[in-house]
């Protein structure tokens, strides 16, 4: 269900990171990556009030006219949800970084890919001094490049909207929510996590020979068993990308315990 109290910052014409931020998970109250149904209505009421001193009746059908022009204008994709990168558009940030980043990124593969490089020891973090180099090669590889000064606001304007805690380090599960949903293979898995005692079980079964790593079609296997015990369906290209972006993790076709656990261990996706 949406979050009904009222939301800070909607009122600013320009917001920080971290004030972008905190709206975005005020509103995408069940953290699937969008914001929609109730969460919308909820939304565009909050903005209306915000930014005009007066709110409107979702029941209304100039609500509903009003609604309907909003989406027709931020609503890219058509999908009749919002996601962050819309959300941008609609809430401009004191940084451009965030827009920059959805639109040049690339795919899953390629963020998966530069990940693995910084967090070595598969912990499903990196460590902030890392940050930099991680958005370097993101860039790279999308064939965006930026000097020092450039980079240094993006890896400061991502330190504040993740690093809240100031513990030095950047969770994957979080990072990727800057990806554009439908390539953010994480939010797939949200309700299929498992507990460490599952996930061993599992990954123990499809462990057959006990070396400590599975491979592609091993993976291929678990990932079908996942989704039909968990009564989730999912189309064969969808299922075709997500298992490429996870052995995006792998060394040389073997997938790892570690590895693994980033994607499906219930302390990974929090």
């Amino acid at each position: 269900m949406a979050n009904k109290a009222q939301a800070p910052y909607l009122h600013l014409a320009e917001l920080t990171a971290s004030q972008f931020l905190e709206i975005w998970r005020h509103f995408d109250s069940d953290g699937n990556g969008y914001i929609e149904g109730k969460e919308l209505e909820n939304f565009i009421s909050q903005l209306e009030i915000a930014r005009k001193g007066a709110g409107m009746d979702p029941s209304n059908t100039s609500f509903r006219e009003k609604m309907k022009e909003f989406m027709q204008k931020f609503d890219k994709n058509a999908d009749g949800k919002i996601e962050m990168s819309e959300l941008a558009q609609i809430l401009p940030t004191e940084e451009n970084f965030l827009l920059c980043f959805r639109q040049y990124v690339g795919s899953s593969s390629e963020f998966m890919a530069a990940w693995r490089k910084y967090d070595t020891d598969r912990s499903g973090y990196i460590e902030a001094n890392e940050l930099k180099g991680f958005l370097s090669d993101l860039l790279r590889k999308a064939n965006r490049y930026y000097d020092d000064q450039k980079l240094n606001e993006y890896t400061q304007t991502i330190l504040k909207m993740f690093d809240l805690n100031g513990d030095g380090k950047l969770g994957l599960s979080e990072m990727s929510r800057l990806l554009p949903v439908q390539e953010n293979f994480l939010l797939k898995f949200k309700g299929v996590k498992l507990n460490s005692d599952q996930f061993n079980a599992i990954f123990t079964y499809y462990d057959k020979d006990g070396n400590g790593y599975i491979d592609e079609q091993e993976l291929d296997a678990l990932l079908k068993d996942l989704y039909e015990k968990n009564n989730k369906e999912i189309d064969a290209n969808s299922m075709m990308e997500y298992k490429k972006s996870i052995m995006t993790l792998s060394d040389r076709g073997r997938l790892y315990r570690t590895e693994l656990e980033i994607v499906l261990c219930k302390e990974s996706l929090l």
